[in-house]
């Protein structure tokens, strides 16, 4: 609880020079209390013991007999060699009714000068639909863009479109050199494409791409293949816009199906990079230029040139390959110049990658370094697996974002028709659909981004206490007394918080913890996005639903008819609260359930 570090210091600083401890290096030892029922905060002990000579346990004893409690600190206590700290009720509901805790907006960036962040997320080969695994990088790096604006930021969300690479090449191969007869032929062992997404572009033209992935391992015509595939892709890394336009064409209308099911999920994308632009535009061959120039570089028997970044320190593979001996740059080159050029546009750039990719990025990273470049902030994720091994596209071994959510729909519809016989078929939709992609999301972002984790349905599609839902449903149980405090004509109002006269005499303990969790609400967000930590927030969210639950149990806003303005007033901060921390997450805040 970040409102309460200062009065805390006032109170220690006094009595630490009074055992000898002269330095501040301490206040950066005051951290949130492990436990809270120990306090809101805590400073360990630990490292003032040889200089006192006394122990841990002794010297947070003497410390506590020290101090005095006052109208802020409400609790001094020590456990173990830690001394605690515990905010006061009265303190705490006044700084919270007064207005002191931000809300925030994950739609809309700062109106202030604020830092500006560039977060490149997503950016998956356009040869196919999204499953499962693929769509973990963008739902993290959208709840990052949304953290970011929330907490006040100004963010721009991109995707840096593959439209060069050899997978866009086995597509357009396929498309201009299989029909549909054969490719089904090709497929024949495969379950054909659900008929729901049969005219949704990514599902249809992956079809396309898998038949050619099993021609590539065809010993009578792989060679073939493999040589005219090669062809396109050195004349698309040479700036050919003949076949640049005809990858375009293969390409496009999957990616418009993958956007299609990522806006379902409520993510979009400020901008859409291409990397042929840094290849037609000039900056790759000035890059490689440049390249050229530098101390570690280093020319290979066939011509090919490279960064020997061993120099640098790096270990394993420390050749970094930018230039073919034919001259033309590869994927790492091109992402070089990338960067440098989103450098251009932001104070702060973030990417999000799968763990598979560290050492590209060390490589990258580091070759920016020579270049006179800061290495870029990684949030790297761990993969989401099937029982039976890692999801892949190419050998069709996935489970499809699109069939997720439409499970997770009919789920949640089957819930809401059990629960709400007087719902509408058309109020019912609507519901289904906004728990059900909430859900899907949530149970992503729920867990630590460097945590893999095996994807089952029955978790996926859960609706228990650890979940969007019932986030959801705390929300909507603070709408709902928000409209019958309505009906008997009393609004929350806070422009007009000095004129009412609340009553802080006598705070019962549920409501005092949900005010300790609204307390320390902007502390979590900042973690999160300090730490790139999604899921730090989603647990923050988690303690505010499961906090106002007990405050709503406990703490009738409404009795005999009237209204408790305190309580109304901590239930419409709080209410605030989660709906901006829902959208901050991508969930959907319905004002019914």
């Amino acid at each position: 609880m970040e409102i309460l570090r200062q009065h805390v210091e006032e109170m220690l600083s006094p009595a630490l020079a009074n055992l000898g401890i002269t330095n501040d290096h301490w206040k950066g030892m005051i951290s949130v209390s492990r436990e809270k029922q120990m306090g809101d905060l805590s400073l360990p002990c630990f490292a003032f013991a040889k200089q006192l000579s006394m122990a841990p346990n002794e010297i947070a004893e003497s410390l506590k007999k020290a101090l005095a409690t006052n109208e802020i600190v409400e609790e001094v206590n020590s456990t173990a060699g830690y001394l605690n700290f515990k905010s006061s009720r009265k303190w705490l509901a006044k700084y919270v009714i007064g207005g002191n805790v931000r809300i925030g907006n994950a739609e809309l960036n700062s109106a202030n000068e604020a830092e500006s962040v560039l977060i490149e997320h997503t950016s998956a080969n356009p040869n196919g639909p999204f499953h499962v695994g693929r769509a973990r990088n963008a739902i993290l790096g959208d709840t990052l863009v949304r953290l970011n604006r929330l907490h006040g930021n100004n963010v721009r969300s991109e995707y840096y479109v593959d439209d060069m690479g050899k997978q866009v090449a086995v597509l357009a191969w396929a498309l201009a050199n299989l029909s549909a007869e054969e490719v089904e032929n090709i497929l024949s062992d495969r379950e054909p494409v659900n008929e729901i997404w049969e005219t949704k572009p990514d599902h249809a033209r992956v079809r396309w791409y898998q038949a050619a992935q099993v021609l590539r391992n065809d010993e009578s015509v792989k060679d073939d293949i493999e040589k005219a595939i090669g062809k396109m892709v050195h004349a698309s890394e040479n700036g050919d816009h003949g076949v640049l336009d005809a990858f375009e064409n293969a390409y496009q209308p999957v990616l418009d199906g993958m956007l299609e099911t990522l806006s379902r999920l409520r993510i979009n994308f400020d901008e859409f990079t291409k990397e042929s632009m840094f290849v037609t535009n000039g900056d790759v061959s000035n890059i490689m230029q440049k390249l050229s120039t530098l101390a570690i570089h280093g020319v290979a028997d066939n011509g090919a040139e490279y960064l020997d970044l061993g120099a640098r320190g790096l270990k394993g593979k420390t050749e970094f390959f930018y230039r073919r001996g034919d001259g033309s740059s590869l994927y790492a080159t091109r992402d070089i110049a990338y960067h440098i050029w989103k450098y251009s546009q932001c104070d702060t750039l973030i990417n999000v990658l799968g763990e598979d990719h560290k050492l590209q990025s060390k490589q990258v990273s580091m070759t920016l370094n020579e270049l006179g470049y800061n290495s870029p902030e990684v949030l790297f994720y761990s993969f989401i697996k099937l029982p039976d091994g890692k999801m892949s596209t190419r050998r069709g071994n996935v489970v499809f974002m699109d069939d997720l959510l439409e499970e997770a729909k009919a789920h949640a519809a089957e819930v809401v028709k059990e629960i709400r016989t007087d719902y509408t078929d058309e109020q019912i939709s609507h519901i289904a659909e906004a728990v059900g992609t909430s859900a899907v999301r949530f149970n992503i972002i729920k867990v630590s981004p460097d945590k893999g984790f095996t994807f089952r349905w029955e978790e996926a599609l859960s609706f228990d206490s650890d979940s969007a839902p019932f986030i959801m449903y705390s929300h909507t149980r603070s709408r709902s007394i928000a409209s019958k405090c309505l009906a008997l004509g009393v609004a929350y109002d806070d422009s007009n918080i000095e004129n009412i006269n609340y009553d802080f005499s006598d705070i019962p303990q549920s409501m005092f913890e949900l005010l300790r969790v609204i307390a320390t609400h902007n502390d979590a967000l900042m973690k999160a996005v300090e730490q790139n930590r999604p899921n730090l927030f989603a647990n923050q969210l988690l303690a505010l639903a499961n906090h106002y639950n007990g405050f709503y149990r406990d703490c009738k806003v409404i009795s005999d008819g009237k209204v408790n303005q305190t309580y109304l007033a901590v239930s419409e901060i709080a209410s605030k609260l989660l709906r901006s921390g829902m959208i901050g997450l991508g969930i959907e805040p319905l004002e019914k359930m």
